[in-house]
């Protein structure tokens, strides 16, 4: 038994500071934005899926492509725009011939889909038709095409940026495809001495040298211990309230959501509430989740799976003011009536 307590004390300590490494070689590129790093290294290694929202030249992308940088993995960046078609992500049948019989027939040419890492890039500028494409490869880790299935290598990771002030030529993404998003992390402005950094370092010739720390398979090893970690019943049953309070007109919906939330968050929020709090649970070293960890997760995996009502629109609010209502009104010790 002590052996065994022994592995897992090593597998913990090697899963934070391969998390560390990851945050250290972002922070070579990236200046600020510790949550928004946090949360997309907690999706990946809760084998999820990280859209990034912020106005233009905040460094969504650059964030991106540095984690690509730093992971031993295939990268492929998809430029979403108007005329992208669902075959110029997943691919294709084209008719190929033999140059030995002569002889035709159809052979699947993979899209850019087919990687470890997929950047969609701008994803509200293609039609809901191209959108959907993503939804099989997102929630199955394949891709089917004429009959065929096709398995996606793991660990497969899509991370989606979208601009919220633009709205000529963008299709917002249908709730269908904002569901299959593990977190919804909201990019923000650099405060001065941040910009301050941001100015040194990109108008000096100032050249970061990013190196990959990580490869696939100790990622996925990081993937499976995030499962094994311990939630108590009464936690996890925290979790399952704070989903069920987003329903209107349920059981423990407050008065915030009854008045202006149309839609609630279906299971996978409490699934991605779940997990993340299994993630902050092991950087604190410890085996058991917590409260405090599972109101960290709330926000950004339930931000986007909320449909606000047209008074809560009218009136301006968003999800997140209705979810910190929420958070303050749910408490951690449930009913035992209920």
């Amino acid at each position: 038994m002590a052996g065994v307590e022994t592995q897992v004390q090593q597998q913990v300590s090697a899963f934070r500071d391969d998390f560390q490494r990851l945050r250290t070689e972002i922070g070579k590129m990236i200046v600020g934005h510790p949550d928004v790093v946090e949360g997309v290294l907690v999706c990946l290694f809760a084998s999820g899926h990280a859209l990034l929202e912020g106005v233009p030249g905040l460094g969504k992308t650059l964030l991106i492509r540095t984690l690509a940088q730093a992971l031993q993995l295939d990268f492929n960046r998809i430029q979403f725009t108007p005329d992208l078609m669902p075959a110029d992500i997943i691919g294709t049948n084209i008719i190929t011939e033999d140059p030995q019989t002569g002889r035709r027939g159809f052979q699947f040419q993979r899209g850019p889909i087919f990687a470890q890492m997929v950047l969609a890039d701008e994803i509200n500028r293609a039609t809901p038709k191209t959108q959907s494409a993503l939804l099989e490869a997102m929630q199955e880790h394949a891709i089917t095409s004429g009959g065929t299935r096709y398995p996606l290598t793991e660990p497969f990771f899509v991370m989606a940026t979208q601009n919220p002030i633009e709205q000529e030529g963008t299709y917002p993404l249908p709730e269908a495809q904002l569901d299959r998003f593990f977190f919804k992390l909201i990019v923000g402005y650099s405060d001065r001495a941040e910009l301050t950094t941001i100015i040194e370092r990109t108008t000096s010739g100032y050249q970061p040298d990013v190196r990959p720390v990580l490869d696939g398979a100790r990622i996925v090893a990081g993937q499976d211990l995030v499962r094994r970690i311990v939630i108590a019943p009464h936690v996890q049953d925290y979790a399952v309230r704070l989903v069920l309070a987003t329903h209107p007109n349920g059981a423990f919906a407050t008065p915030t959501v009854n008045k202006y939330v149309r839609w609630g968050s279906s299971p996978r929020g409490a699934q991605a509430i779940t997990l993340a709090a299994k993630i902050y649970a092991l950087l604190d070293g410890r085996y058991n989740v917590s409260f405090d960890d599972v109101r960290k997760a709330a926000l950004p995996a339930l931000r986007h799976r909320l449909l606000l009502n047209f008074e809560g629109e009218a009136e301006g609010l968003s999800t997140d003011f209705v979810l910190n209502d929420l958070l303050g009104l749910v408490p951690t010790a449930a009913d035992k009536a209920a």
